[in-house]
């Protein structure tokens, strides 16, 4: 009797494939609901497993090759991510360093056209996926407004009149999203209980007990420049900064197929693609001055006004051109007296932006196609419902 595997992939299949022999996964996306993809072992073939030592750690190869693709009969000699996840959890929880199992050579970019993300040219069997994203292909540059820290006697401080970069996200192409997609490079010191790596199999993503992202990587490299900025302008709350890059890299960095090992190449350092990730991330934030965006329109943070949504989207999307998210954490307004009977259960602080994009080719190197938000704000949707407090007394610095 054949049984069939099933998974969530973020894109429309074009091909089923056909399998004698599997067992059945299934994962839900968090917002859309399942897309199934039909696999099966005969068509999974392991054709080498190769081991190689960097300077200071072993990484680890992983390839695979496709046969019988039902309704086409060609050959790929590499296969979409939660493929290869699946693969690993049949056979014995084989993990790879790379999303598909890519060879570590010929890699030139600039012989590979420029598609955009997302697009049907974005696909990982016919394009070099270290030249164009194929996997996460809507990226989301994301920041915070935060009123304090929490560690302002260890000098840990907010920046005046500037929103703080809180990652570069590459979501599905539909909406969806993937996480801690190699563990092999996991540094997050505390991922939520019960976290999974997202894959079919499931894996717990352990706590990282090791030196410091900052240790090892930006102070390896010499990047001391990079650290003081880093420290200005890339702030978490109730945690050292460098614990929050640590955990914005396991969780969104490793799901790129433009950051992966391979895309290296055989001379690839140990840890240099956490440095362009970091770097790529703040080219983004450095684009979007969403404290002057808003400020331009008369918006700016306040103890005492209250906003009205519609008016801050509207702002930016003016600005960006495209409507960016907006979120929001308080309480809900029908919690507080101004609210009291009200159906409106929108959330009071605005404390976040998100802005969508796609890129063509690699996201390091700029080029974006921007693009409304797909999905409605949580903040309050009253007039005047919305608040921009102030940062605390004591929190913020100027630089």
């Amino acid at each position: 009797m054949q049984e069939e595997l099933c998974f969530t992939r973020a894109f429309d299949p074009t091909v089923s494939f056909r399998l004698e022999q599997s067992i059945c996964i299934s994962r839900k996306p968090w917002w859309l609901g399942e897309m199934p993809w039909l696999l099966t072992l005969d068509q999974l073939r392991p054709i080498a497993w190769a081991r190689g030592t960097t300077r200071e750690a072993e990484t680890r190869r992983c390839h695979y090759s496709f046969y019988h693709l039902t309704g086409i009969g060609r050959l790929y000699k590499s296969i979409m991510k939660s493929s290869i996840a699946a693969a690993a959890a049949v056979f014995g929880g084989l993990t790879c360093a790379s999303l598909y199992g890519e060879s570590n050579l010929n890699h030139t970019c600039v012989l590979v056209p420029e598609y955009l993300s997302c697009s049907p040219q974005a696909n990982a069997a016919t394009v070099d996926s270290c030249c164009v994203e194929t996997y996460g292909g809507l990226f989301l540059s994301t920041q915070f407004w935060s009123v304090y820290t929490g560690l302002e006697s260890h000098g840990q401080k907010l920046p005046a009149f500037s929103w703080t970069l809180h990652g570069l996200w590459p979501d599905f192409c539909n909406g969806t999203y993937g996480q801690y997609c190699d563990l092999s490079r996991q540094y997050d010191r505390a991922p939520s209980p019960n976290t999974t790596n997202g894959f079919p199999n499931g894996t717990i993503v352990p706590p990282y007990k090791g030196p410091s992202i900052q240790k090892f990587a930006l102070e390896k490299f010499g990047r001391y420049d990079l650290i003081e900025w880093m420290n200005k302008y890339w702030i978490a709350q109730g945690q050292p900064n460098y614990e929050f890059w640590e955990h914005e890299f396991s969780k969104h960095a490793t799901c790129y197929s433009t950051f992966d090992v391979p895309c290296f190449g055989p001379k690839y350092v140990q840890h240099q693609e956490i440095i362009e990730f970091f770097e790529t991330a703040i080219m983004y934030y450095l684009r979007l001055p969403t404290w002057g965006w808003l400020g331009a329109h008369g918006i700016y943070p306040s103890n005492s006004t209250t906003y009205t949504l519609s008016h801050m989207e509207s702002a930016l999307k003016q600005e960006y051109g495209a409507l960016p998210y907006l979120g929001c954490t308080g309480p809900r307004y029908n919690e507080t007296a101004a609210g009291k009977g009200s159906l409106d259960n929108g959330k009071t602080q605005f404390s976040e932006v998100w802005y969508n994009f796609h890129s063509y080719g690699r996201p390091q190197n700029g080029g974006t196609s921007r693009l409304d938000n797909g999905f409605p704000s949580n903040c309050a949707k009253t007039t005047g419902a919305v608040h921009y407090y102030e940062r605390a007394s004591g929190s913020e610095v100027r630089y």
